[in-house]
């Protein structure tokens, strides 16, 4: 790659597999990086896939779904930057099976992560490539908590990596006298999802789905509630993580590595990833232990300084001006 020498605003395409209007991590992560890339003074559009344009700097998001989008570029102007930002399903299970993934990053002039535990699955002579950025929000207030219930959120699409209903099946493992009640967020990807989270609300008194909400109405539900459980089999950095730290309200995670990059190796909060009984377990700990309780918010207080927006964004701009 030859350093691009301008002196004028930038023109990038930023191409994620996620459709417009969706709320997928990736199409959050887009629209976030747009929205930073302007306050820059760049222009950039989003794609699907690569629209042929003939922008400065290509950023792909998702190294196996768009790889083909990377091949194009990379065909119609060698010497022009890539940025690749990996997802979850690309470091967790697609770089185990599909050639396409270390190609891609191959390809790539920068390799962004969304948290550091990533960092060891990237071959070592690609390493040097890597940026760690961490994925921003803007806050909304945290609302007083009700005394009469300790209310727990589930969010996220419900699809499998994703276990979604482990925090349903950890409730018959509740005291009888738990206050705990779950409110779980988030749109079912296919029918059998559907079903089974109308089963789980329908014969669980302390559960309920509130299926797809908007991003506005998911922040005001997450701000009320005592903490939140992220129970991902497979995480590349979930960015409902980081708007939980940027609320302050406290995590119950699955002990995986896209959980640990985001909260730190020292947090008190994880559980065996897909064990539910371990997970009632903590949750009963953080409902009835308030020096539990304590130590999670505190924990989260030390991760708040990454997922400020101007860190974020400042870190976008050191990778944009080290390719000019």
């Amino acid at each position: 790659m030859t350093k691009i020498k301008i002196n004028k605003p930038l023109a990038l395409e930023i191409v994620t597999p996620a459709p417009a209007g969706s709320l997928h991590g990736n199409r959050v992560t887009a629209i976030r990086w747009q929205s930073f890339l302007k306050k820059l003074g760049h222009q950039a559009q989003i794609s699907e896939k690569y629209s042929g344009s003939d922008a400065n700097i290509l950023v792909a998001l998702h190294a196996y779904r768009s790889h083909l989008s990377l091949v194009h570029f990379k065909k119609s102007y060698p010497d022009k930057p890539i940025v690749l930002i990996m997802t979850g399903t690309d470091l967790y299970r697609d770089m185990a099976i599909h050639h396409e993934v270390i190609q891609s990053m191959q390809m790539a002039d920068v390799i962004v992560l969304l948290q550091s535990a990533a960092m060891s699955l990237i071959p070592e002579d690609l390493r040097s490539k890597v940026h760690i950025i961490y994925q921003s929000t803007k806050s909304v207030k945290r609302k007083p908590l009700l005394k009469k219930q300790f209310l727990v959120s589930v969010i996220g699409h419900l699809r499998p990596e994703k276990d979604p209903f482990c925090t349903a099946q950890s409730l018959e493992y509740l005291p009888s006298e738990s206050k705990i009640r779950v409110l779980h967020l988030g749109e079912a990807m296919s029918s059998e999802m559907r079903q089974l989270a109308k089963s789980y609300s329908a014969k669980l008194e302390r559960y309920q789905w509130l299926d797809k909400l908007s991003h506005a109405d998911t922040m005001q539900q997450l701000s009320r509630c005592h903490l939140m459980v992220i129970s991902s089999l497979m995480e590349g950095g979930a960015h409902v993580v980081t708007e939980a730290i940027a609320i302050g309200v406290p995590v119950i995670a699955s002990d995986i590595p896209g959980n640990r990059g985001m909260l730190g190796d020292d947090y008190p909060g994880y559980y065996p990833a897909g064990d539910d009984q371990a997970l009632a377990k903590l949750l009963t700990k953080a409902e009835t232990v308030p020096s539990f309780y304590k130590s999670l918010e505190q924990h989260l207080k030390k991760r708040n300084k990454y997922v400020q927006p101007q860190f974020e964004m400042k870190s976008i701009k050191n990778v944009i001006e080290g390719l000019v």
